[in-house]
């Protein structure tokens, strides 16, 4: 094994915590009022992390920015049922994750993380990958924000080769689907997983570009969205999607699902879930009618570019 294939998940947690202050930072810059707390925690099994969380900003209604890095003997059962070869090794998962709800219905709602996995046995090459990406949530979307997301994603892949794109746009396709309800959660993005091919070195620039990419995706969309007016039938309808963000989080999420599993801090874990939402008995969207555009031509995949 070359040096470069070499897992350094130091210089990944230093990656991290920089990227953690730096969306931060932007975020409170586009928002214009709210201020992230900040809530230092650790973990009884192993590790700990820092979780940020602005709530009732301009902008952001309450959105969650966190970094954990958490380790431990062997995982549980239940998480290594579909990986044997982690069985009877420490782990080690380092990441940042965050989620923003806006307030208002014209801003999309967003997820992105990026994470390092590595697990260990003496005596054994360890088993280690990267994973991540980030989607986008529209209630009201527009066709050009949802392109601009779109290519933004793309160009953060190009550099490591034009199949990466279509690869992790169709993963996250894919991921964020719900198959209770025959929808997507959103317009999709990017998301990656199992990522440790050509080596470490160049995974590792992957995940740092899909990471340093996101704020370049969101921020414009902010920006040009932010200060148009709304009336209370599009804020009800705002809220009754945010319940189909719950319901994929509770249902399908893997990575909702793992750190429960492994004894994470739940506080941190469910900070995805929005401030509000409200669920309505079948529902049908006025035939026409710009909710109805929601459903009729952004909730199924397709090229955007």
């Amino acid at each position: 094994m070359i040096e470069e294939k070499l897992p350094d998940l130091e210089k990944v947690k230093k990656y991290l915590l920089k990227l953690q202050d730096n969306i931060c930072q932007t975020l409170e810059l586009a928002d214009g009022k709210g201020s992230f707390i900040e809530d230092n925690w650790q973990r009884e099994q192993g590790g700990g992390g820092r979780t940020r969380v602005l709530t009732n900003g301009n902008v952001i209604e309450q959105g969650g920015v966190n970094f954990s890095h958490v380790y431990g003997g062997e995982l549980p059962a239940s998480a290594t049922a579909a990986r044997p070869e982690l069985a009877g090794r420490s782990f080690q998962a380092v990441g940042v994750s965050l989620v923003i709800h806006p307030h208002n219905p014209f801003v999309p709602t967003t997820h992105a993380n990026v994470r390092f996995f590595i697990a260990e046995k003496p005596g054994e090459e360890p088993v280690w990958w990267f994973g991540g990406g980030f989607d986008l949530t529209p209630f009201y979307p527009f066709l050009e924000d949802v392109q601009h997301w779109h290519s933004v994603a793309k160009s953060v892949c190009e550099p490591f080769g034009e199949e990466v794109y279509p690869e992790y746009k169709k993963w996250c396709d894919d991921y964020f689907f719900l198959k209770h309800r025959n929808e997507t959660r959103g317009v999709g993005g990017l998301f990656f997983d199992d990522l440790n091919k050509p080596g470490f070195k160049q995974s590792f620039k992957t995940m740092k570009a899909i990471g340093n990419g996101f704020l370049d995706a969101y921020v414009p969309i902010i920006e040009k969205r932010k200060d148009t007016l709304f009336n209370q039938q599009q804020r009800d309808f705002q809220l009754y999607r945010r319940g189909r963000y719950v319901e994929f989080n509770l249902v399908w999420d893997r990575g909702t699902l793992f750190g429960l599993q492994t004894g994470g801090r739940t506080e941190s874990i469910l900070m995805s879930m929005p401030p509000l939402a409200r669920w309505e008995y079948d529902y049908q969207p006025e035939p026409g009618s710009a909710e109805a555009d929601l459903y009729d031509n952004y909730l199924q995949p397709r090229e955007w570019l």
